[in-house]
């Protein structure tokens, strides 16, 4: 049960290091009104394991700290992305061409009052849904289901405990 614990912790802290590498990596299209967060492309993986919900809330909590966010994008940005992955996990066992649905779908009812209440984006909310949509659809569905298909084949391998 502690090793069971323990490679959770550690792949949700793997998941969350590398959601703040990539959003810090690719900063300058991370953030704003038109985006296209490649980090993102991580919310994919709650259909190889639970750990990547806590990883991913995280990973994205700290990603918008570092990269200088305010406390309501922190605060509300990720938990569009916990939204997002919760909704992942839930569709685990249907086609992977579902998946990428929750996090586009949260961020785009989320994030565009973020950029207007926060940071005084005066766009109009429809514009912004469909600047942060086209931006997660390039991040959730292209280059999720890329990372979808890359791992499935060694999700034994990387996914499942394999203690001695």
């Amino acid at each position: 049960m502690k090793n069971k614990n323990l490679l959770f912790t550690v792949q949700a802290a793997m998941i969350a290091a590398i959601y703040v590498v990539l959003t810090l990596i690719f900063a300058p299209i991370s953030f704003g009104e038109i985006q296209v967060r490649i980090a993102e492309a991580l919310t994919i993986l709650p259909l190889f394991t639970p750990a990547a919900i806590p990883g991913l809330f995280i990973g994205c909590l700290i990603g918008n700290i570092v990269g200088g966010a305010v406390l309501p994008d922190i605060i509300f940005g990720s938990l569009a992305t916990l939204i997002g992955a919760v909704g992942t996990y839930f569709l685990r066992n249907k086609t992977p061409y579902l998946a990428p649905l929750p996090p586009i779908i949260a961020n785009i009812l989320i994030v565009p009052y973020v950029l207007r209440l926060a940071y005084g984006v005066n766009l109009p909310i429809p514009f912004m849904m469909m600047t942060v949509g086209v931006g997660e659809v390039i991040s959730c569905f292209g280059l999720g289901l890329i990372v979808y298909f890359a791992l499935r084949k060694y999700r034994d391998v990387i996914f499942t405990p394999h203690f001695n």
